[in-house]
């Protein structure tokens, strides 16, 4: 369906971004708005390191994987 525009390193660091908002979220740490946006940017960051796909990399052709 989208082919990968993202590599295993900008994957991994998304990956621990997104648990640690998730994490700050969840334990109570960030509450409020600022917990709200937190929650949000972590699923969507953990969501794009799972698939490997980012959308906001598109318009500008950016890639970080390697090319095929």
């Amino acid at each position: 369906m989208f082919k990968n525009n993202m590599g295993g390193m900008d994957r991994g660091i998304r990956a621990i971004v997104g648990i640690i908002l998730l994490a700050l979220y969840f334990m109570g740490t960030l509450t409020g708005a600022l917990g709200w946006v937190a929650l949000i940017v972590g699923i969507v960051m953990l969501a794009t390191a799972v698939i490997g796909w980012c959308p906001a990399y598109v318009p500008f052709g950016i890639k970080t994987c390697r090319t095929q």
